[in-house]
C-alpha cells in the first residue's frame, strides 16, 4: 500500500490577512492622549551652585490639602479670593524699589514682583478639578497685573499685545511690540513653584 502524503494547508495569504488586520486595527483604533497641564519648567542647574537666598516675605504659600480646602499664608481661604490675595502679593513693592506697584508697600509682604514666588503645595487626595482651579487663579493673577500695566504703558492689555504679535494681518511694528511684551514679562515674570 502507498503511503499518503499528509494535506498540506495553503498559507501564502496567511501573512497578507494578518498584514490587513494589522492596518485595519492601526486605522480604526484611537489611541487617547493624555491631556496636560502647558507649564515651563526652570532650566537644570548646576548641582555646585549654591541656591539664592530668599527672603520668607517674599514667598506666598498656598496650600491645598486632600479635602480640597485652601490655606493662605496660614489662613483659611476660598478659592474666589485667591486671585485678590495673589494680585496684592505680587503688587506690594515692599522694599520702594517697584516704582510701578501699586500695593500697600507693606515692609512684611513682598519686596517687588521680581522677587515674589508663589509656591503651591499639595498632597495627593486633591482633585484635579479643585488643583486647577487654584493654578488658574494664581496665573490670573499675574495676567490682571501685566494686563495693568501694558495698560498704562502702551494703551492696550497684554492679552491684546500678544493677540497682535499672533496676528499675520496687524499691521503695526512687530520687532518694537515684541519689545514691549518681554518688557511687561520682565516686570511681572510668572513665578510658580508646585511641590507635591
Amino acid at each position: 500500500m502507498a503511503k499518503r502524503a499528509a494535506p498540506e494547508v495553503n498559507a501564502g495569504s496567511m501573512a497578507d490577512i494578518a498584514f490587513l488586520l494589522l492596518i485595519f486595527f492601526l486605522v480604526t483604533t484611537t489611541i487617547e492622549t493624555d491631556a496636560g497641564i502647558n507649564r515651563k519648567l526652570p532650566p537644570m542647574e548646576d548641582e555646585n551652585v549654591q541656591p539664592p537666598t530668599i527672603k520668607k516675605k517674599n514667598i506666598f504659600e498656598v496650600l491645598l490639602n486632600g479635602k480640597d480646602q485652601l490655606l493662605v499664608e496660614d489662613e483659611l481661604m476660598e478659592i474666589k479670593d485667591l486671585r485678590q490675595a495673589a494680585i496684592e502679593f505680587l503688587d506690594n513693592g515692599g522694599d520702594g524699589s517697584c516704582k510701578y506697584c501699586n500695593g500697600k508697600k507693606d515692609p512684611d509682604s513682598s519686596d517687588n514682583p521680581d522677587k515674589a514666588i508663589i509656591s503651591l503645595k499639595n498632597e495627593r487626595e486633591t482633585t484635579y478639578k479643585t488643583y486647577i482651579a487654584v493654578q488658574n487663579e494664581l496665573v490670573a493673577a499675574y495676567n490682571v497685573l501685566r494686563d495693568r500695566r501694558a495698560k498704562s504703558q502702551y494703551g492696550m492689555t497684554f492679552a491684546e499685545m500678544e493677540a497682535n504679535y499672533d496676528d499675520v494681518n496687524w499691521p503695526g511694528n512687530k520687532t518694537k511690540l515684541k519689545e514691549q511684551i518681554e518688557q511687561i514679562k520682565l516686570e511681572y515674570p510668572q513665578k510658580l513653584s508646585e511641590v507635591q
